[in-house]
């Protein structure tokens, strides 16, 4: 499953069904992938198998403005196989998903991401290098020039988001991701591709706008299925939540472990605009929102900027097979 970030303003929260809304789209357009504006990223909306949604819940094609659009990948295969997000038999404390270590978002760097989360715990696998391979995928598919070739950072599988923004307020321009593990290398050229030019709250990334772009790339790690839907920490965790809706139909949704937080919301306010942004139209009591079945996941975070991306291809220009001529440097408008 896709999902893709976004948004500037905040969603104004209530437990009442959005008047006059249909499906998730009683939220403003902003939710955050990239933990500085808000992104959709973190929801998904799964109406059924198959189908494709916006992040935030919504239908993808709807016209939603805010959530991250997720959508089954295509040929996810490459590697790992999925990663399994059902409720175990038996409810423990927490149901350990997946097996790599969790880690914090990290901030830009030029260099690949070195520090781990804490003293002990394995080094982070997310880097630079792998958002200027984004932005390496995009500039040779908006220039018509030959795909990069192979980049050196590591192919395991993960699930994960590649998620846009742009200009100095760093609006949502694309998020799509994944919740299936795809090798990197496969996973990070497809869900490029898809989150600049499919996202269905945009119209396809032009030219023009690559100078004013930031790349981030999420990767989700130690997935949890919890009894309790509040057990999961603001700022720490993103969380997936399956519910049944008032016509009897499965319903997702997702939040990154940034959106949250950067949002200003507790843990209600996160799960009731979930259930919005899955579709959820009826009043909300704390008796259904005990009905959710929630897992909570970590996620390594890295973004980069275009200038960031310019200055470190002009280092390493060749590193990633790249053997078309660098895009002038421009300043943000």
């Amino acid at each position: 499953m896709a999902a893709g970030c976004c948004g500037v303003k905040k969603q104004k929260l209530s437990s009442s069904p959005p008047s006059g809304s249909g499906g998730g789209g009683g939220a403003s357009s902003s939710s955050h992938c990239s933990g500085e504006s808000q992104c959709r990223a973190g929801e998904l909306g799964l109406g059924g198998a198959g189908t494709r949604l916006n992040g935030l819940g919504g239908l993808a094609g709807g016209g939603s403005g805010s959530g991250c659009t997720l959508s089954p990948p295509q040929g996810c295969g490459g590697g790992g196989g999925g990663i399994s997000l059902s409720p175990p038999p038996s409810c423990g404390v927490g149901t350990l998903l997946s097996t790599p270590a969790a880690a914090t978002s990290s901030s830009p760097s030029l260099s690949p991401a070195a520090s781990s989360s804490s003293p002990g715990s394995r080094k982070m696998v997310v880097s630079a290098e792998m958002c200027c391979f984004c932005f390496d995928v995009l500039y040779c598919h908006l220039y018509g020039y030959q795909q990069p070739r192979t980049p050196r950072f590591t192919n395991e599988p993960y699930p994960l988001f590649v998620t846009w923004k742009i200009g100095r307020d760093k609006r949502l321009r694309g998020c799509i991701g994944t919740f299936s593990a795809m090798n990197l290398h496969s996973g990070l050229r497809e869900y490029t591709l898809t989150s600049a030019l499919k996202d269905s709250r945009f119209p396809p990334m032009t030219r023009d706008e690559l100078p004013r772009l930031f790349c981030s790339v999420s990767l989700l790690t130690n997935f949890e299925d919890v009894c309790n839907y509040l057990d999961w920490e603001v700022g720490v965790h993103g969380i997936r939540i399956e519910f049944i809706n008032e016509k009897g139909s499965k319903r997702t949704a997702t939040y990154l472990p940034e959106v949250a937080k950067e949002q200003g919301w507790d843990h209600i306010q996160t799960i009731d605009s979930l259930l919005r942004k899955g579709g959820y139209k009826a009043p909300i009591t704390n008796e259904f929102r005990k009905t959710i079945k929630l897992t909570r996941y970590r996620s390594e975070k890295m973004t980069l900027s275009y200038a960031e991306y310019l200055a470190h291809r002009q280092h390493h220009h060749f590193q990633n097979g790249i053997g078309h001529p660098l895009p002038p440097y421009n300043h943000y408008s």
